[in-house]
């Protein structure tokens, strides 16, 4: 498996069938910065908890000029579902059943079958702001990191 993307390295431009219809980084970084929430599965207690955080901060999110996009190896039967066991969601959720996006971002698991829970912001220049390859849901520090990449002061 190849390292997780650094700060300041490219972020690597990818198109993905969502939720919301086709998601084009390129397209999404020209209008603002771009959270990328990789998650294992959906409907798993925990990359339940990852994405609902970002749910619950959504307006702060916006407020700070970014995007969303959550990112599994689920189709989109699925993330509809997921989404919905979530009372909706502000984002929408790629499909990357191929793992083409996470094994370009490094964060594919170990048995290449789903990538691993990891968060990267990316500026307006496609820059990496912010990558944490090993994101843990339940950590406020590595989340609080995401708001800073964005510019909050904490």
């Amino acid at each position: 498996m190849s390292p997780a993307l650094e700060p300041g390295q490219p972020a690597p431009d990818f198109t993905l069938p969502s939720t919301a219809g086709p998601v084009h980084l390129a397209d999404l970084t020209a209008r603002g910065k771009v959270v990328l929430a990789f998650y294992a599965e959906d409907a798993t207690p925990l990359c339940a908890a990852e994405i609902r955080s970002f749910k619950d901060e959504y307006e702060t999110l916006t407020e700070l000029g970014a995007q969303v996009v959550g990112i599994s190896a689920d189709g989109l039967d699925a993330h509809h579902q997921f989404a919905e066991s979530l009372g909706g969601l502000p984002f929408p959720l790629a499909s990357d059943t191929s793992l083409d996006v996470a094994r370009q971002y490094g964060v594919v698991d170990d048995t290449q079958k789903r990538s691993l829970r990891a968060v990267f912001v990316i500026g307006e220049d496609g820059a990496v702001l912010h990558a944490n390859g090993f994101y843990n849901p339940g950590n406020p520090g590595q989340y609080a990191e995401v708001f800073q990449a964005l510019g909050l002061e904490l």
